[in-house]
């Protein structure tokens, strides 16, 4: 059963639930191993039959559970969620799941205020390998990096296999989620455009220089990027500048949700592996506790830089670095640390170390930390 499964049917009890998240990274799966044991019903929108029976809301009574899947899709689905939750939410728990849009048109809607509770799914991590699939393989972090963390492909486990796979499913995102959001005239100049961010992960996006490369405007180019990440074939890691000089860079950093796209070389793909993981922790403490959490990078023009700094209720609270086999412990980390009044600083390691902790930066192997369970907070 996935990370979220007891969270899920905890909110449902007081709200609507709502599940978002990249394609393919198990959000139907996890609805549906739920309904198993419960009594429920799963209908999808895609479906014709399924979509009959959701307009004319024919569940039973005794149906406890009400799934409903890609109801985005339906031009009036805010005002028909509001109603069908007012008029049946002592009868029924609703768990409504769905593409990105869906996470977008959530956002700002008075409607549905006070509803509902979200939860984000990301594909899987060190941790939820360890703790929810008793999974506790070290191998496991060099399969995230080559295959990636979206369950068919990782439990598949041949490199064929997964490339396969994720050609299919950037067809889809790209010819199907993508145009549902935004009508795109030539989709595959975006592609190639997407192909120039794969290209880049681990350092700067210069949005205006990939503009360039591929002869549209730089503000084309700019919502693209947007339209990526809003689809989750992205996400945007900024960089921090408050409280320090303006010679701070302000260029941000571009990262893969699937860590098997990533072209370039190591060092680059294991960086976007502590990425996800951080940002799949971040998010989900979010959604759990209801703090505000961020991720953002440093750099300035002196060429100091940390790969990650972690924000909570926007205060830098944990600096990270993300390093090969490289222990000495990074300068950049020193510099940061006393400038940001940090505490809590670490240097994760691919290879394995053992924990050491001087001047309170802490030198560690990124599997044990990042298999940690998600519940507790790592920073």
């Amino acid at each position: 059963m996935r990370y979220l499964a007891k969270y899920i049917l905890d909110d449902s009890k007081k709200k609507m639930v709502f599940l978002t998240g990249p394609r393919q990274s198990g959000k139907t799966t996890l609805v549906l191993d739920l309904l198993k044991d419960l009594q429920g019903i799963y209908l999808n929108w895609d479906d014709q039959d399924h979509r009959r029976q959701i307009l004319k809301r024919d569940w039973s009574d005794e149906e406890t559970y009400v799934a409903l899947d890609e109801i985005h899709k339906y031009s009036r689905w805010k005002n028909f969620l509001k109603g069908t939750y007012d008029t049946q939410k002592d009868k029924h728990r609703f768990i409504i799941t769905g593409s990105a849009k869906l996470d977008i048109y959530k956002k700002g809607q008075d409607s549905m205020l006070g509803r509902f509770f979200s939860w984000r799914v990301h594909p899987l991590c060190l941790s939820e390998l360890k703790h929810h699939f008793k999974n506790n393989d070290e191998s496991n972090l060099d399969k995230l990096i080559k295959l990636g963390g979206f369950p068919e492909p990782f439990f598949e486990g041949r490199e064929v296999y997964a490339k396969r796979w994720r050609k299919e499913k950037l067809k889809l995102v790209f010819r199907q989620d993508i145009q549902e959001l935004e009508s795109i005239k030539d989709i595959s100049l975006l592609e190639l455009f997407y192909q120039g961010i794969t290209e880049r992960v681990g350092s700067e996006i210069v949005v205006s220089n990939i503009a360039r490369d591929l002869e549209i405007a730089p503000k084309t180019a700019k919502s693209w990027l947007n339209i990526l990440e809003k689809t989750y074939a992205v996400f945007i890691v900024p960089p921090y500048g408050k409280g320090i000089a303006k010679a701070i860079t302000k260029t941000p950093k571009v990262y893969l949700y699937d860590n098997g796209e990533v072209y370039g070389d190591e060092g680059a793909k294991f960086e976007n592996l502590v990425a996800t993981h951080l940002y799949k922790r971040i998010q989900f403490l979010e959604d759990l506790y209801g703090d505000k959490y961020e991720l953002n990078y440093l750099r300035d023009k002196n060429g100091h830089e940390v790969d990650f700094v972690i924000l909570k209720n926007n205060k830098p609270v944990c600096l990270i670095e993300a390093k090969l086999n490289e222990t000495t412990r990074s300068k950049s980390l020193y510099y940061y640390k006393e400038r940001l009044k940090v505490d809590h600083c670490l240097q994760l390691i691919k290879s394995k170390v053992k924990p050491q902790t001087k001047d309170q930066i802490v030198v560690t192997s990124a599997y044990e930390l990042l298999s940690m369970p998600l519940e507790s907070e790592i920073f």
